[in-house]
């Protein structure tokens, strides 16, 4: 049944689409891509109607699900009914979906791009993620790489060029390619200055970083102001957003303020949260791989911890499906926690590897603290969270890494709002 319902799914999204002509811009990556998704919208909806999904749709219900609009009932076959029957008194649509693509095992890729085949492809950064359900990193690569194939000559690709795995990538596609980041050809970036704001108590509702940066685009130069944004990747997200508005005749000067308006973080994506006691949490615990949980340690490592009793703590869970790859990016995690935090805390049996680097590199007991989960961690930060402790809590979705925070942060009531996995589905697992 759940084959049926996704396979009718599909045909009425490319239903919606061979009807109404929208243009397409997909995003896919290991890294990133949600950010790039959100940025973009933001930027052509400062000119054009452009819809995105507000959840992480991103796979064969998710995807066409973002195309019409929809939240996914569930299991309720009703409001299944109803939700077909709705899609087809539909008379008006968005001139611009902007969806995001994942890639679990081989032919993720190419599914989406036959529900709905992009104009523009955007493609952010790759990691060993879900490594374990591909032959090798290449594979997985070449799978991500499908996007842009998909794209025709009259479109558009836009690359990460500071991905050396992505950047490798610019002759093989039929469309124009455009590149971005700090060695990006079309869309440059410069002047990255990050403005943490210390404090001895973080209050609900207080801006703690600021993030500026100037991009270059084919030598139009327009500034950004991203409040509550740490470092590059939300950076980049927009540098990606800014080039897709430029192809799509947006104004970059608009483009730009929408973006320095309206983009923040969405929840589980490096988001600064207010911690209970004065703390401030940075809640990264969407997902994670090994380059995103590096960026997010360099993050922490924004914020400056000489004051008295203030302190960096990084929180960490697993990092899934690195396959063959786990216990030596795992390790790598260790290392780069050492160089960085007061505190780790590393949950679950994969991440004892990075204990074990991290010890045998000097952060010695009780500076490296053991724990089985994302709840018992929680546990050990509310007991001796600290004022002015700046908390970095990452993991992958299976590591429940959202639990820690929901412990600490000061509003709890607002979970469901502020946090990933609050849907009574995931309270139950």
């Amino acid at each position: 049944m759940k084959l049926l319902v996704a396979k009718a799914l599909q045909k009425l999204a490319k239903r919606q689409i061979d009807r109404f002509h929208p243009v397409v811009i997909a995003v896919t990556g290991s890294v990133g891509k949600t950010s790039a998704k959100n940025a973009i919208a933001i930027a052509l909806s400062s000119a054009c109607d452009a819809r995105t999904a507000n959840k992480n749709y991103n796979n064969e219900f998710g995807v066409p699900l973002a195309i019409l609009g929809e939240m996914s009932p569930g299991k309720n076959a009703w409001e299944w009914a109803k939700l077909f029957a709705r899609q087809l008194r539909v008379k008006t649509f968005p001139t611009h979906l902007v969806l995001e693509y994942g890639a679990d095992r081989p032919g993720d890729i190419q599914l989406s791009c036959d529900i709905a085949k992009p104009n523009v492809g955007v493609l952010t950064a790759i990691s060993p993620v879900h490594a374990s359900n591909y032959a090798n990193f290449g594979a997985l690569a070449e799978e991500k790489a499908t996007l842009g194939d998909n794209v025709s000559e009259d479109g558009l690709v836009i690359l990460n060029a500071d991905d050396q795995t992505i950047n490798l990538m610019r002759g093989r596609f039929i469309a124009p390619v455009a590149t971005y980041g700090k060695s990006g050809r079309q869309a440059t970036i410069t002047d990255v200055y990050v403005k943490t704001i210390l404090d001895d108590h973080y209050a609900v509702e207080d801006v703690a970083v600021i993030t500026k940066a100037s991009i270059d685009i084919e030598g139009e130069v327009v500034n950004l102001q991203l409040k509550n944004c740490l470092g590059d990747t939300p950076v980049f997200a927009c540098a990606a957003a800014l080039l897709v508005a430029k192809h799509c005749d947006v104004p970059l000067k608009a483009a730009a303020k929408a973006l320095s308006e309206s983009f923040v973080p969405a929840p589980g994506r490096l988001k600064p949260l207010s911690g209970i006691k004065g703390s401030l949490i940075l809640d990264d615990t969407y997902n994670a791989a090994p380059a995103s949980t590096i960026a997010a340690i360099d993050a922490l490592a924004l914020f400056t911890a000489d004051r008295p009793g203030s302190r960096r703590i990084a929180v960490l869970g697993k990092m899934a499906e690195l396959g063959q790859y786990s216990e030596s990016e795992h390790a790598a995690v260790g290392r780069k926690v050492a160089e960085v935090a007061d505190i780790f805390i590393a949950a679950g049996s994969e991440m004892q590897a990075a204990a074990d680097e991290a010890e045998r590199l000097g952060m010695k007991s009780p500076a490296v603290i053991r724990v089985n989960d994302g709840v018992e961690a929680g546990r050990w930060l509310d007991a001796n969270i600290k004022e002015g402790d700046i908390v970095l809590v990452k993991g992958s979705q299976s590591a429940r890494m959202e639990k820690a925070v929901k412990d600490v942060i000061a509003e709890p009531l607002r979970a469901s709002e502020l946090l990933v996995r609050q849907e009574e589905y995931w309270s139950k697992n």
